[in-house]
């Protein structure tokens, strides 16, 4: 468990984050490989664009944008509510091939991420999370997995 407190802005946590995992997968700090690595909290989003998303996708965008094609490292975050920001996603999922499938579907994440549009960056990559209203708010979950 990382933190129980995360804070801030989203893509700020997102780049974080992946600066952890690439951390995990080359050093082997702060924890060795295999490594799952929980943190909770709530971040916020300064809307800048027309797009649509929620925290929790635009910190796995900003993840994704920073672990770049990277093997063995996947980054999930999600709200426990089952509800991220104004979409039906409960959040996203990211590894070191997303922006290259992206890419492959003509798809800018930076320019995605500067419209806040990371809903429909990972609506047509498949990467949405969805569990539907559960009826708790707890916290936002991001989690690391290294292998």
């Amino acid at each position: 468990m990382l933190t129980s407190t995360l804070e801030g802005e989203a893509r700020y946590a997102g780049v974080t984050l992946a600066s952890i995992a690439r951390e995990v997968s080359v050093s082997g700090n702060p924890v060795p490989k295999p490594a799952g690595i929980v943190a909770g909290g709530e971040t916020t989003v300064t809307v800048a664009g027309k797009g649509l998303g929620g925290r929790n996708q635009e910190i796995v965008l900003a993840a994704a944008l920073k672990l770049g094609d990277m093997d063995g490292v996947v980054i999930a975050s999600l709200s426990t509510d089952g509800v991220d920001g104004p979409t039906d996603a409960a959040g996203a999922i990211a590894d070191g091939k997303t922006l290259v499938r992206g890419a492959e579907m003509e798809l800018s994440a930076d320019e995605i991420l500067a419209e806040n549009n990371s809903y429909n960056f990972f609506s047509k990559l498949g990467d949405l999370v969805f569990t539907g209203p559960t009826g708790t708010n707890v916290n936002d979950i991001s989690v690391i997995v290294v292998v």
